[in-house]
């Protein structure tokens, strides 16, 4: 039985005593009336939100209910998914059996006066009717009825709870329907951890903090995401041809979901409570053998129900995306976000709207990178075909301008639409002609977006290893609809061959890595952020009190720094949030290396010089004072005033409308920020000069709200710090490293007179030509760069971009400081 704190904190009142003129039984036992306590609820509790017991499903619909919309849009969706469900069978049935196809394609000779008409071509309604006396037609009618009382059972209860949940917004947490669009969740969140205090929804706690609210809506899909971090569950698959191949469907997704956490005999009792004996490692051998058994009857039922499910799904698709062919086939070139990588890229305690809105920021970013990939022969091929269809095509069309005729002949109009999607996707083989292909830039814009790459991307990124690596993640379109065609075919063999001999891997994880949270009640271990627990060093900076001591093993440890991105996302999205010591060690640390990195390359110029990174940018290039590798140069692209100086009162601004989707709190105090503290720095050192007054009034001013644009810039935080990450990891590999960039300003940005170029130079242990009469040793088969003598002021002296250059390798002194 899972134990439970005693010490429960909720609103509790004397019980009052009796009027003295009150009859009372003579044989009732004497009662201490000061020593009795009851429960009070409050008088204006106007529904009942007191004490709900499973508030892994209430927290659920109340988020839900912000994100879809409300109350009317939820119950027209649900409606329409099940109508929807109905006219696929029922239309799929009527083609089939309803339709004179040798009257409608004029196989006999029915009628010469005139065109065929509909009515013509439809069969009888007791004719339609008699296709439903064969067996197997009355046992798919059966499942059929049967797949729709379930849903419509469904449904009724799904709008039961939009109403509850309707009352409990409306009434507790004071937000009409129509104010659910100009509402961010944090907003919704905040006003729900007020609503506990005063109903107590939770009876173990009296106050609940943003976490707890994420681990009841996140416990399962944390859980998932952590044993695709650690590959507890196989998600990756070695095959013939292919190789290493990812495939996660949405039927595989479903059967594991029952599998562990809600189908019958699941190790989970509840939402909340994992069964006791699979928290004891002596039940092992028994719970591995019942995983085993669960998970070849689930298979057996998918193999079983194989062919049904397949020739849905083929209805399914079709009636989906057959218009799409004709109207926009350039939409199967696209691409998107595979399964795997909406488990492979999310963060710990990372809700949907937060998920959704970093991919699609990081959309154009990888579809610029992918698309920079293209086959030679596969343009030539492309360039020939569309000659050929596009003149064919071009004759039809102008034989049909001067007689429409023309498309009376048979196949002519099949000919037309054939060539014209023919021609769209040989368009789409056909690259930009203007296209500029950087790969590692483009890359680190991708990394920048998503948080999570491999090491050995780096540097690498024009290779076509990393590019089918990347395709995994961001897969096309067409191979995501012949995934999910053949998932019934698929996924039993999956269950059967690849997840059952890991049912002793799947115990063991749900047994190490659960703990009980009062309040919560058991979460996976990683879902907490713990960087002493699951940290990695390598994504910390440090050593000593900044490091978690000891050191975690390797078993406990979240692969690709997943602990510390997790922690610092929900930092940000969640301010007012105070992690544990560690955590908050951790993360004032990183800031503060970030903040000193940033603040040192900005200090490299003095009055009437040139500067290495002009202070009018907000955001400089990131030039630690260590050796730097292939992600610190991207941070030179984000440039931009970060406070815009304004005459009169600054006013008080509220964004409105489509805000729902937004991460973190509508409005973030300036200082409280990476950049507002930074900028806060730069003020306090008189870096701004006389003319910056008024955005160091603004960078003083926490509670001072600032224009959407800085807002948003404000919002990359968490891409600057994940780079930043990325950065650090890759030192600690590379210690030997200087980028090209770093170089290539040592030497071009000194100006006659100028100190920038040696302090670069000591800071990263090299001398540069204005310095010294030597340059920093080369490795060998460089060529020593001689010493450039340039006419005109500083003003005019210009800078060598030189990202793109594979890095000469410089020797650099023990002495430069870290």
């Amino acid at each position: 039985m899972a134990q439970y704190d005693t010490n429960i904190e909720t609103v509790y009142q004397p019980l009052g005593s009796y009027d003295e003129d009150e009859e009372t039984d003579e044989n009732e036992l004497p009662v201490n009336e000061q020593d009795l306590l009851i429960h009070v609820c409050p008088e204006n509790s106007k529904g009942n939100w007191n004490h709900i017991e499973d508030l892994d499903d209430f927290f659920t619909r109340v988020y839900n209910y912000h994100q879809r919309g409300g109350y009317i849009c939820m119950t027209m969706e649900d409606v329409f998914q099940l109508v929807q469900f109905l006219f696929i069978a029922v239309f799929a049935y009527f083609m089939s059996h309803c339709v004179s196809y040798t009257v409608l394609f004029h196989d006999i000779e029915y009628n010469k006066s005139h065109k065929v008409t509909l009515d013509e071509a439809i069969l009888p309604m007791d004719q339609c009717i008699d296709g439903l006396g064969s067996s197997f037609m009355v046992i798919l009618t059966i499942i059929f009825l049967i797949v729709v009382l379930i849903r419509l059972a469904k449904v009724i209860f799904n709008i039961s709870k939009y109403l509850y949940i309707r009352s409990f917004y409306v009434n507790a947490l004071k937000i009409p329907t129509g104010e659910l669009a100009n509402m961010t969740w944090h907003e919704v969140q905040t006003r729900v951890l007020e609503v506990q205090k005063e109903h107590q929804m939770c009876v173990h706690k009296r106050e609940l903090t943003q976490l707890d609210i994420y681990h009841r809506i996140l416990r399962f899909k944390n859980y998932m995401v952590a044993m695709a971090n650690v590959n507890t569950i196989p998600l990756k698959h070695d095959l013939p041809l292919l190789g290493k191949y990812a495939y996660v469907s949405i039927a595989l997704k479903f059967n594991l979901d029952a599998i562990l956490f809600w189908g019958p005999w699941a190790p989970f009792e509840n939402n909340w409570h994992l069964r006791n004996e699979y928290k004891s490692a002596r039940n092992k051998a028994k719970l591995t053998r019942q995983l085993e058994s669960r998970i070849f009857w689930f298979g057996l039922a998918n193999l079983v129900f194989c062919p049904l499910i397949f020739f849905w799904n083929g209805l399914y698709f079709f009636f989906r995306y057959a218009e799409l062919i004709k109207r926009q086939p350039s939409i199967f070139g696209s691409r998107r976000w595979s399964n795997y990588s909406r488990l492979y890229l999310r963060h710990f305690n990372e809700l949907d709207h937060e998920f959704n809105a970093r991919l699609n920021k990081g959309y154009q970013p990888v579809s610029d990178y992918l698309n920079i990939f293209t086959s030679n022969i596969a343009v030539v091929i492309a360039r020939n075909v569309m000659f050929f269809a596009g003149s064919v095509l071009a004759v039809l069309v102008i034989l049909t301008v001067v007689d429409e005729d023309v498309l009376n002949v048979e196949h002519v109009l099949t000919i037309i639409t054939v060539l014209g999607v023919l021609m769209t996707v040989c368009k789409g083989l056909i690259p930009d002609e203007h296209t500029v292909h950087s790969p590692e830039l483009l890359l680190r814009n991708v990394a920048m977006a998503i948080h999570y790459m491999p090491e050995n991307w780096a540097g690498n990124a024009h290779t076509i290893n990393v590019r089918n690596a990347f395709s995994t993640l961001f897969q096309f379109k067409i191979v995501y609809i012949v995934e999910e065609l053949l998932s019934p075919i698929i996924t039993p063999f999956i269950l059967l061959l690849c997840v059952r001999p890991r049912a002793a891997n799947i115990v063991d994880f749900l047994r190490q890595f659960t703990v009980e949270v009062v309040g919560v009640g058991d979460i996976c271990s990683f879902a907490q952020m713990d960087v002493r627990r699951h940290g990695n060093a390598k994504w910390q900076l440090g050593g000593g009190e900044n490091a978690p001591t000891p050191a975690p093993p390797k078993s406990q440890q979240a692969e690709n720094g997943k602990t510390e991105m997790s922690l610092m996302h929900f930092q940000m999205t969640n301010p007012e949030w105070k992690p544990d010591s560690d955590g908050n060690t951790f993360i004032n640390t990183l800031r503060s290396q970030i903040q000193r990195d940033i603040s040192r390359s900005m200090m490299m110029t003095t009055d009437g010089q040139h500067s290495l990174v002009s202070p009018s940018l907000a955001l400089p290039s990131l030039v630690p004072p260590l050796p730097v590798g292939p992600y610190t140069s991207m941070m030179s692209s984000l440039q931009g005033p970060l406070f815009t100086p304004t005459s009169g009162p600054i006013p008080s601004l509220r964004l409105r409308g489509a805000v729902s989707q937004l991460e973190g709190p509508p409005v973030r105090a300036v200082s409280s920020s990476l950049l507002g503290s930074v900028q806060s720095s730069m003020d306090s050192g008189g870096m701004l000069g006389d003319g910056a007054s008024m955005q160091t009034s603004l960078s003083r001013h926490a509670v001072r709200q600032v224009d959407e644009c800085t807002r948003e810039l404000m919002s990359n935080e968490m891409n600057i710090n994940a780079l930043y990450m990325h950065e650090l990891r890759w030192r600690r590999g590379n210690s030997a490293y200087l980028s090209t960039d770093d170089y290539a300003r040592a030497v071009w940005q000194s100006p006659e007179g100028s100190t920038a170029g040696s302090t670069l130079g000591s800071a990263y242990g090299i001398t540069t030509a204005h310095s010294t009469s030597t340059l920093p040793a080369l490795g060998q088969g460089h060529e020593v760069m001689p010493e450039i003598q340039e006419e005109g002021s500083a003003d005019d002296e210009r800078e060598v971009d030189t990202s793109m250059m594979s890095p000469p390798s410089l020797h650099h002194t023990d002495s430069a400081p870290l």
